[in-house]
């Protein structure tokens, strides 16, 4: 599946808009090398800064999967315009990652 976040695809036509497509995902963002963190790791600097990138990576992944599975149930093979939300959930460790886009079938 083509994913982008321009409205076309070079060297593609679009030949059906299918609609809007949505994925979700949220967890903690405080991880490291797969466990989460203790406490007194999140005051490393260094290992606070590698758990928060590899938990939204992780987070990432989910939403554009569950993006993809979206586009799919509709019949598309590309999904363009993909915008992409990161939210942290107040009072919390958790992120919110909402990704959207366009599903369409190209030619």
């Amino acid at each position: 599946m083509i994913l982008t976040t321009t409205n076309s695809i070079e060297g593609f036509k679009i030949v059906e808009y299918k609609g809007i497509v949505t994925g979700i995902a949220y967890d903690s963002s405080y991880k490291h090398k797969g466990t989460k963190m203790s406490f007194k790791d999140m005051f490393n600097t260094s290992k606070y800064c590698e758990g928060y990138a590899e938990g939204l990576e992780e987070i990432k992944g989910k939403a554009f999967r569950k993006l993809q599975e979206n586009a799919k149930a509709l019949n598309a093979n590309a999904v363009v315009g993909i915008k992409i939300d990161i939210e942290p959930l107040a009072n919390s460790h958790t992120l919110i990652v909402s990704i959207t886009g366009t599903a369409v079938t190209v030619a």
